[in-house]
């Protein structure tokens, strides 16, 4: 049967209550850059910037989204994140804005259609969806519903998903209400992809597939090289605060920090394993980068440049 009311995602309140931000040409540039600093903004500023994204880039008419639909469905997008230390709205945000930035730093539009720009972008949006502050390790050490739901498969990045087709199949939020049908099948296809390839446990396999491809020389033409390629280009932005100048990436260290003790902390209390590098008593913030940086992020920021 068709999804029903109670599992469709609903605006708490309407758009009129975000006022339309004029955006200098300066911030519209500099909206462009890596560089980009996130702190500075507002939650309503955010959504301006993240309207003026889809426009910028041809989003709006490449899939006939109407206006107010747009601005709707951020709304929701917004309320449906939580107030975790890291896990947020800001965090899509800057993940959001990195996929944006790399658009442009990289001339993605000569490899890929505007269609894949806009799944890649999406899903970028909606990729942390209602996220919980507590990692898929602790969904499944302590059987949450999660995990329960999706058998112990990334209980998170399912979630995320569905989250993110219930939004989508509310007519007041749908922003690919205009597609047709072969259309919102490959956007569905390309974004659940996309949002599940952001499990770090899946990281190995992604990573030796893009470099499998890489080294049999890289075909844009090619759907399954283009599908690893965009997979890899969201766990970049993902994880992409250490690539960004020092004073925007040292206060996202801390919530990651915060958000990782307060799981320890609920872990020792409910007798479940706890990961070293998350137990307050164990780590220092140093440590719990250098290791990350130098065996996660920078192997796979060199294996895009490539």
């Amino acid at each position: 049967s068709p999804i029903t009311d109670e599992s469709k995602i609903c605006l708490k309140r309407d758009v009129p209550n975000y006022p339309k931000y004029t955006l200098s040409q300066e911030t519209v540039d500099y909206l462009k850059q890596p560089t980009f600093d996130i702190w500075h903004w507002e939650p309503n500023e955010m959504l301006s910037l993240l309207e003026h994204m889809y426009q910028e880039l041809g989003l709006v008419e490449e899939f006939n989204i109407n206006p107010t639909t747009l601005k709707r469905w951020l709304l929701c997008v917004q309320e449906n994140y939580r107030n975790n230390p890291f896990h947020n709205f800001r965090h899509c945000f800057c993940v959001t804005q990195m996929m944006y930035g790399m658009m442009h730093l990289c001339k993605l539009w000569e490899r890929m259609g505007t269609e894949d720009l806009g799944i890649l972008l999406t899903a970028a949006v909606c990729h942390d969806l209602d996220h919980p502050g507590y990692n898929n390790t602790y969904q499944i050490n302590a059987r949450t519903e999660l995990a329960i739901r999706y058998n112990d498969i990334s209980p998170l990045e399912n979630h995320h998903c569905a989250v993110a087709f219930q939004i989508l199949s509310n007519p007041d939020t749908n922003i690919f209400a205009n597609v047709d049908k072969d259309t919102f099948k490959r956007i569905r296809a390309g974004m659940t992809m996309l949002i599940l390839a952001t499990d770090m446990a899946r990281h190995g396999e992604i990573m030796e597939s893009f470099k499998e491809k890489i080294a049999a020389g890289f075909d844009d033409k090619n759907k399954d090289h283009l599908d690893t390629l965009k997979m890899v280009l969201i766990k970049c932005c993902d994880i992409s605060n250490e690539v960004r100048p020092t004073e925007v990436s040292e206060p996202w260290v801390d919530c990651l920090l915060e958000e990782y003790f307060n799981q320890s902390d609920r872990e020792k209390v409910e007798g479940l394993p706890v990961a070293p590098f998350m137990d307050r008593d164990k780590v220092t913030k140093p440590t719990a980068q250098i290791g990350f940086i130098k065996f996660v992020l920078i192997p796979m920021f060199e294996t895009v440049a490539r």
